[in-house]
């Protein structure tokens, strides 16, 4: 697995975003709460730029008229469809069983550390 710097922790506070080039592949940094996630740039549905996607909460129902938030900012949402997938795990919201039987419903995710103030992706 290769280590990737791909950009400054420093400058990507809680909440935020920054699409970047590494080992070749767009890639989507987030930083959720001071733990940093990747996810590739790339929507498996019709390769919509997935991260550029808003960045939602998970919307549950207990029934008709009862709506509750939950996971405030783990869910990205793609641009051109609105298919949502959880940052964390890359798994399309709507279907996770799949996640690691076919890539249509995933999102590559990466591992990410920060080391010496830069976060490092593995690929």
């Amino acid at each position: 697995m290769a280590k990737v710097c791909c950009c400054s922790s420093i400058g990507n506070p809680p909440g935020s975003r920054k699409i970047v080039e590494a080992g070749g592949r767009s890639i989507g940094v987030y930083n959720h709460d001071g733990q940093f996630y990747a996810l590739r740039n790339v929507c498996p549905h019709q390769g919509a730029e997935l991260c550029k996607g808003l960045i939602k909460p998970l919307v549950v129902s207990k029934g008709p008229d009862h709506f509750e938030y939950e996971r405030e900012g783990e869910i990205v949402r793609c641009p051109w469809h609105q298919w949502e997938f959880d940052m964390k795990t890359g798994c399309m919201i709507v279907d996770p069983a799949m996640r690691t039987k076919t890539y249509e419903v995933t999102v590559e995710t990466f591992g990410v550390t920060v080391e010496e103030g830069q976060v490092v992706v593995h690929m």
